[in-house]
């Protein structure tokens, strides 16, 4: 089981806003905040995602192959969180829609380029 996925920006202020938008439609809090460092998720809750600045001082990069899927109640919150991630900052990688038989999903890249998706199953 996955606790929480950590994804490094070169603007954490930035992505801060991004991040926040995203997970106030989830409902899902800040629940950890440090100096370069900060979370969202729900204690006992899902997995969380966590931003930071790389430790090793370098600039933060995108893994290639490497994706985020945030779990949607309905299509309609998929579009909403497309929407709202591209209002943020955000890029986009394959507008809302059907992705074959019973996955429903948007797909956005976020400040710094790491790639995410909005789904919903059925």
């Amino acid at each position: 089981m996955i606790g929480y996925v950590t994804l490094g920006t070169n603007d954490l202020a930035k992505a801060a806003i991004f991040y926040d938008a995203i997970a106030a439609e989830l409902g899902v809090p800040r629940m950890m905040e440090y100096d370069g460092f900060i979370a969202w998720g729900k204690e006992g809750g899902g997995a969380g995602i966590g931003l930071t600045r790389p430790f090793d001082g370098k600039a933060a990069s995108v893994g290639n192959g490497v994706m985020v899927a945030l779990e949607a109640k309905d299509q309609a919150q998929v579009q909403r969180l497309y929407d709202i991630a591209l209002a943020n900052g955000g890029t986009d990688e394959g507008a809302p829609g059907p992705r074959g038989e019973g996955f429903y999903a948007g797909y956005f890249r976020d400040p710094d380029g790491n790639k995410l998706n909005a789904f919903v199953m059925g």
